[in-house]
């Protein structure tokens, strides 16, 4: 006797034949109202909509000096510039991004743990959390090339597997971002709706999509509608300080042509109970270090 397995539920389909928009099937803030914890109810009120919620001051001044040292360390260090985990500039071969770098380093293992910062994707996702991706992003100054507009959980959902909007990311600056070298942009209130893609996903997309995005890559159509409706604010702020941001967010960076470098540590949160399946949309899952099968929760 042939059993047949049940099909699963694709509440984001993407990858298709065309592009198509899905209403958010999920919460936003998983906790319930009241819930103890870092994030205030204004902040937790601005998250659910806007997507997004800012920290002036996340980390110290001579933190941020700890974590800049090992940043550098960590560029700099042939073995990890060798290492998979490490993704170089086409053009300037510097180093772009290192990634699982809470493995790779005990420094930002232990940044990970901070209940400053993992207290706030608690608080947010409504359960215990893992690590789904960490790494560090540089841009150089002159010419560092930017990341351009996505949402990161059509890339999870597509690639990785993770079934449901239950994810939250903070990138944390190590440098000033000003308004000139290649802030990070978000269309408020973007993650509200989520863009399904057109295009197949090519086998090994991950080795190509690191260094210059193509799957996944919404329409110029399709982007011109999200930014009349929701407009564009662009993040600025001293070195130490941190946005929250949701997984279904739209948003980019341009590139770096200031001499002002701007890097950042980028740690993405899921939920123990949002653990990654087989991807939606995708041959295989990508590797293990850009999109995590180890659903251990942080401690």
């Amino acid at each position: 006797m042939t059993t047949t397995a049940p099909a699963r539920t694709d509440l984001y389909p993407t990858r298709g034949v065309g592009e198509v928009t899905t209403p958010r099937q999920d919460p936003v803030v998983w906790s319930p109202p009241g819930t103890p914890g870092p994030v205030d109810a204004a902040g937790l009120a601005g998250l659910e909509r806007d997507g997004f919620l800012t920290v002036d001051q996340l980390i110290r001044p001579d933190e941020v000096s700890l974590y800049r040292d090992e940043l550098d360390r960590l560029i700099t260090d042939p073995a990890v510039r060798d290492d998979d985990r490490s993704i170089i500039e086409p053009k300037s071969r510097d180093v772009r991004s290192v990634f699982e770098v809470h493995k790779l380093s005990e420094i930002f293992a232990g940044l990970v743990r901070d209940e400053r910062v993992v207290g706030r994707a608690r608080q947010i996702l409504g359960s215990d959390v893992y690590v789904h991706q960490s790494r560090i992003n540089v841009k150089p100054g002159f010419g560092a090339s930017g990341f351009y507009w996505h949402s990161d959980f059509e890339t999870w959902h597509a690639e990785d597997g993770l079934p449901n909007m239950r994810t939250v990311s903070v990138s944390i600056a190590l440098t000033e971002n000003y308004d000139t070298n290649g802030g990070l942009m978000i269309m408020p209130g973007s993650h509200k709706t989520f863009l399904g893609c057109a295009g197949e996903t090519p086998k090994d997309n991950y080795k190509q999509s690191l260094k210059m995005q193509d799957a996944g890559t919404p329409s110029d159509e399709a982007l011109t509608g999200f930014a009349e409706q929701h407009g564009i604010k662009l993040f600025t702020g001293k070195a130490g300080a941190a946005t929250w941001f949701d997984c279904n967010c739209m948003h980019g960076s341009g590139d770096n042509i200031t001499p002002f470098p701007r890097s950042n540590v980028f740690i993405v949160f899921n939920s123990v109970e949002n653990t990654a399946v087989e991807p939606f949309a995708a041959p295989a899952p990508r590797p293990s270090f850009i999109g995590s099968r180890d659903f251990t929760p942080v401690r």
